[in-house]
C-alpha cells in the first residue's frame, strides 16, 4: 500500500514506506539545528503522513487478521483458532516491550 504526501507534493509523487521513516528522521534533524517556523511545519506535515500511512497499513493488517480468525471460528477450526489468537497475543505482548 502506497500513499502520496500532502506537503510539497504538486505532482502526486507516491513515496515508499521506508522513505516516510528517513523523511521524518532528516525532518527532524533539520528542525533540531534550526527551529524556524517553517521546519516545525515541515516536520509536523511529516509526522502527519507517515502516521496516517502506518495508521492504515495497521488497520488493514488488522482487518485481515480478524477475518482469519472469522473464518477459524466459523468452520470450527478451534486448533487453527486458538493457534491464530495465540500468535497476535504474542506479537502485541513483544512489540510493547
Amino acid at each position: 500500500m502506497e500513499m502520496t504526501c500532502s506537503y510539497g507534493n504538486t505532482f502526486g509523487e507516491v513515496i515508499p514506506p521506508l522513505a516516510f521513516l528517513d523523511q521524518r528522521k532528516q525532518a527532524k534533524m533539520q528542525c533540531m539545528q534550526d527551529q524556524s517556523r517553517s521546519n516545525v511545519d515541515n516536520l509536523n506535515n511529516i509526522r502527519s503522513d507517515a502516521s496516517r500511512y502506518f495508521r492504515t497499513k495497521k488497520k488493514a493488517y488488522l482487518k485481515v487478521k480478524i477475518e482469519e480468525l472469522e473464518t477459524n471460528s466459523k468452520i470450527n477450526n478451534v486448533r487453527g483458532l486458538f493457534r491464530a489468537l495465540m500468535t497476535s497475543r504474542r506479537v502485541t505482548s513483544l512489540e510493547l516491550l
